[in-house]
């Protein structure tokens, strides 16, 4: 999703002396407004930051396309045009929070030109539930970091283990009510609210849904909502079901799209074909995506994941990849030290092959 170029008509034919003034007037002006240049990082600024000033509020993604909205089967900008975003996904914050800092999101929106940050906040596994106040600040803390640079922000609820939702469903209310009454106003926003259910049907997925969107609602009634689908946001393929269950019986909501998760090393043609009908009938985000296998590490298979992403692209189907951090494993963009170091942050040096893969698909 970039910007589309402005024309404009060019001025009608002016005499002689016109002309002359109108030169002479540009002139004057010339003179007594001051120039404006790009600002160059301060002394001590982050390592790596590319641009650390503000990005022109007219060469954003949120500037140009606004709030957006579900409409039919896409997601679509506040002119009611269909839009893809693309972007990058953190780790888990409890683990990889160093690797989310002002430099590596200036490098993000401007050096990858990313349109969208999912925010990635575990339950379970050393998250949410050991800190609540703690983590949620720290939500708010990325959200306005995304926001400042122009790009949407999805924050995702990363329920993994347990794989009932419902487990979770207190502390959903608790965490979304207060996310959705802090930044309602913001254009920018989306709510993840179940990220890869499991060994549950997709009836108990849809009751979790439908407890907690008017709970959000009360506070945020136009951010679009995105729902997990069953085994893994897979819509029940890797469980054996496929995507008839959800459009069978979808959630009663509305301004919502269902997700979907690949990794492209181990999910093959079945998973492809039901990305494809599915977002034929349903709206669909694809909010995690890699290049290995479902563990995200591995060899890299850059030739189905092509598959995965030209689809997408024909289809208008927004993708998030997995993940923006440091970690070992394959899947994570940037090798080991990065974050510590404090970058670098643009470029490819510092970049995995799955990274520099990801960096040139967002960027073209």
């Amino acid at each position: 999703m970039r910007p589309a170029r402005i024309r404009t008509r060019p001025p009608a034919p002016l005499g002689a002396l016109l002309a002359a003034l109108l030169v002479a007037l540009a002139a004057l002006t010339a003179q007594t407004l001051p120039a404006t240049a790009a600002t160059a990082a301060a002394p001590g600024a982050d390592h790596g930051a590319v641009n650390t000033s503000p990005t022109p509020a007219a060469a954003t993604p949120v500037a140009v396309n606004g709030r957006l909205k579900v409409c039919g089967t896409r997601l679509c900008n506040q002119h009611g045009t269909p839009v893809q975003l693309r972007g990058m996904s953190t780790h888990g914050l409890q683990w990889y929070r160093q690797c989310v800092t002002g430099g590596s999101l200036d490098a993000l929106a401007t050096d990858w030109r990313a349109d969208v940050l999912r925010i990635s906040l575990y339950i379970q596994e050393g998250g949410y539930e050991t800190d609540p106040r703690g983590y949620t600040d720290l939500v708010h803390s990325v959200i306005e970091r995304a926001t400042a640079r122009g790009m949407y922000a999805i924050v995702d609820w990363h329920m993994l283990t347990p794989g009932d939702p419902h487990h979770n469903l207190s502390r959903a209310k608790t965490f979304f009510s207060e996310i959705a009454r802090r930044h309602s106003d913001k254009k920018n926003l989306l709510y993840e609210i179940a990220n890869e259910p499991s060994g549950v049907a997709w009836s108990r997925i849809r009751s979790y849904a439908e407890e907690l969107i008017p709970v959000i609602r009360a506070e945020d009634p136009r951010t679009p909502i995105l729902v997990g689908t069953r085994a893994w946001s897979s819509f029940g393929v890797s469980e054996g079901s496929d995507e008839t269950e959800v459009v069978n019986a979808p959630v009663r909501a509305s301004n919502i799209m269902y997700t979907f998760h690949f990794y492209a090393a181990s999910h093959r043609e079945e998973y492809l074909a039901t990305l494809s009908r599915a977002a034929d009938r349903l709206p669909v985000f694809v909010t995690e995506f890699g290049t290995q296998d479902y563990a995200g590490e591995g060899a890299d298979d850059f030739a189905m994941a092509q598959r995965y992403l030209d689809l997408m692209a024909r289809k208008r189907i927004s993708w998030v990849n997995w993940n923006f951090s440091d970690d070992h494993r394959s899947g994570a963009v940037f090798t080991p030290g990065t974050c510590a170091n404090n970058g670098p942050w643009a470029g490819t040096g510092s970049l995995k092959p799955a990274g520099v893969w990801i960096r040139d698909r967002i960027r073209s």
